[in-house]
């Protein structure tokens, strides 16, 4: 944590994948978290899920809210960041 020079407490938050699932059937959840929580561990918010066995289709993330933590300064891991670009050229593509 570093203290800005207005005195507000900047913290590292990450946008990254949890890993949730059984054995052998990974799903995995896109979440906003503090980057000094374990993986596995606490987070602040859910903001879209990956299936990395399903064949199609398999990221959803809500872009809105991702949209909103990036403009607060999180960070995207560069797997998240790389759904983020898909995801974001998937909506323009539908919105044209």
């Amino acid at each position: 944590m570093k203290m800005a020079a207005n005195h507000e407490l900047i913290m590292a938050v990450k946008i990254r994948l949890k890993r949730a699932g059984a054995k052998n059937q990974p799903v995995f959840r896109v979440v906003v978290a503090d980057g000094r929580s374990p993986r596995d561990g606490k987070f602040i918010e859910e903001i879209g899920t990956y299936w990395p066995l399903k064949k199609t289709d398999n990221v959803s993330v809500d872009l809105e809210r991702a949209n909103y933590w990036i403009s607060k300064g999180a960070k995207p891991s560069d797997t998240v960041a790389s759904f983020l670009k898909k995801a974001a050229k998937a909506a323009a593509g539908a919105a044209s």
